[in-house]
């Protein structure tokens, strides 16, 4: 689903520029044609038959495709792409080349790629959505479902979406599937303690030398069997099997 962000970007600028917004699903010819419909470009061309006369019209290959919207676009043309992360190798060289020739290009990604055309273009950081506005996502969605949500319970289900509208319009989604009842909040945020285990077992490497400058053959022995130990239940601490729920 695209956000409504691009969407605004789009209506912003349609009296400016020749627009479109396309969002690649998995589908390259589908992702041009929606492009090239958006620019009033032509995704077919005439059948002619042996004799040179027009039969009916056929599809323009996906190659076709990129040549005539290529040849149809200039300075004047913007195009918004939502999911920018999703595009394919071949779909990032075809959208260099477009820049190349004055297109106007604007992506959105959760994280920059850093990589190819996202090497070529400026980079803005948007903030995260506040917590009103992710309450403001969640009611539209609710009124659109025709659910009922007061005030308070929005505001116990607003933890559960933290900063994601995506997120936010699921757990509308599941609280009328009576399924938020037992749910737990989905982002919640980890602190990484792997340097300071990795720290502590060095400072037994520490006590083993210790004893071995000092001849203290206790000493040691229990830096080195408390290291080994320690390495040990680490690398057994990494072990993870199949995470599935009761009846799965």
């Amino acid at each position: 689903m695209v956000g409504s962000l691009p969407q605004r970007l789009r209506d912003r600028y349609a009296s400016e520029y020749a627009v479109a917004l396309a969002v690649y699903k998995g589908s390259g010819k589908r992702f041009f044609v929606s492009i090239a419909e958006q620019l009033d470009i032509p995704t077919v061309v005439d059948k002619y038959n042996k004799d040179g006369e027009v039969i009916g019209e056929k599809s323009l290959t996906m190659d076709q495709l990129k040549d005539e919207i290529a040849d149809n676009v200039n300075a004047q043309t913007l195009l918004i792409l939502p999911e920018a992360k999703r595009l394919t190798t071949g779909i990032r060289y075809w959208l260099e080349d477009l820049m190349a020739s004055g297109v106007r290009l604007v992506c959105f990604a959760a994280v920059n790629p850093g990589r190819d055309i996202f090497l070529e273009m400026v980079e803005i950081e948007l903030e995260l959505p506040s917590d009103i506005a992710i309450r403001l996502v969640m009611a539209a969605e609710a009124q659109r479902q025709g659910l009922k949500i007061d005030k308070s319970r929005l505001a116990a289900l607003q933890p559960m979406a933290g900063r994601n509208p995506m997120l936010a319009r699921k757990i509308i989604e599941n609280e009328r599937l009576g399924l938020n009842k037992k749910a737990k909040p989905q982002h919640t945020q980890y602190v990484v303690i792997m340097p300071i285990i990795i720290a502590f077992l060095m400072s037994f490497g520490i006590v083993r030398f210790i004893g071995m400058g000092t001849g203290n053959k206790s000493l040691y022995i229990f830096g080195g069997v408390t290291l080994v130990a320690g390495m040990t239940m680490k690398q057994l601490g990494q072990v993870r099997g199949a995470r599935k729920r009761l009846g799965q």
